[in-house]
């Protein structure tokens, strides 16, 4: 899992600035009686509660394959990114539009605004450094790419995920201290359980996209066009290989790919000839790709498609 270094990098720092935040936030937020700032103190919880289970899905996922999972256990990173997702709708989401709706419902105006500010502050300095460590990360990752272009085709949600967390995290702090203020400045403490709602949208719309992306990858998705371009070109390149005709792939993990590719051979190679050049392939495509796990080769007649259906006619008559 050395690939998985950099993911790694992002969630500890997530993880060790969102614990601190959080249990500065609950304090915040007992001493003021603010609505969003116990929503933020909800947010950050669930944030750090989502960091230890992504560094559990990366640690599940690394265990080698076995007779129940003969092509690995990558996929489990990709299910409880999944998870992350539902927690963050469910409990942040959830939580904080319920502590909105009960603060404009019975509303309490806020003690100590000035301590909230500071937390707010300090908050934002925080997740900001996160942020910009998940921002680093993905930049790497997605090169030329656009930037929902790079989401949508990455095949490690661990530092997207974490990205936009953080993202959502910024946006909250700054709904947060516009409500507070403007309940302080307006004197109306109903707009502190605004925020609050707001808040819980920022958190639904997060979660709504990171569990299509997760989704996506649960299911299953093929590998990028140049690396089949690059899986066929190896495979053509072999003296025994007449034409390799495509490729069907799926990542089982970030950097694990099971890949079956359908082959013509030279019509003159004996059954041991065609053992040795699909064992060319695998050793080959092991050093130049190694992110291909799993190679499954199907052998293809050769000849123009009207010789073939000849061909199988003439045998159903036979028959």
């Amino acid at each position: 899992m050395a690939g998985h270094a950099g993911s790694k990098k992002v969630i500890y720092a997530a993880l060790a600035g969102n614990l601190a935040i959080a249990v500065t936030k609950f304090a915040a937020a007992a001493f003021t009686g603010s609505s969003a700032m116990l929503s933020e103190g909800v947010h950050s919880l669930v944030d750090t509660g989502n960091g230890a289970l992504l560094l559990y899905g990366m640690h599940r996922a690394a265990r080698p394959p076995d007779r129940t999972h003969p092509l690995g256990h990558g996929r489990e990173l990709y299910f409880w990114s999944f998870i992350v997702a539902l927690l963050v709708f469910a409990l942040g989401a959830g939580v904080s539009f319920y502590e909105g709706v009960i603060h404009i419902m019975a509303p309490e105006p806020v003690v100590n605004a000035k301590v909230n500010y500071v937390v707010l502050g300090l908050s934002f300095l925080f997740e900001g450094s996160s942020w910009l460590v998940a921002l680093k990360e993905f930049r790497q990752q997605k090169g030329g790419q656009g930037w929902f272009e790079a989401i949508h085709r990455s095949k490690d949600p661990s530092v997207f995920t974490v990205l936009f967390e953080d993202s959502a995290a910024l946006l909250g702090l700054i709904v947060a201290f516009a409500g507070i203020l403007a309940a302080e400045i307006m004197k109306m403490p109903e707009l502190d359980g605004v925020a609050s709602i707001g808040i819980a949208l920022i958190l639904g719309a997060t979660a709504i996209f990171l569990a299509r992306e997760s989704k996506s990858l649960l299911l299953g998705e093929p590998a990028s066009p140049q690396v089949q371009k690059r899986v066929l070109a190896i495979a053509q390149q072999d003296p025994a290989v007449q034409r390799a005709n495509g490729i069907l792939s799926v990542h089982i993990g970030p950097e694990e790919i099971v890949a079956g590719l359908s082959i013509e051979f030279e019509d003159h190679l004996t059954a041991p000839e065609i053992e040795a050049c699909v064992e060319r392939l695998e050793a080959r495509l092991k050093t130049e790709m190694p992110q291909i796990s799993r190679l499954f080769v199907k052998p293809q007649a050769t000849g123009t498609w009207e010789q073939r259906r000849k061909a199988i006619a003439e045998v159903s008559r036979e028959g």
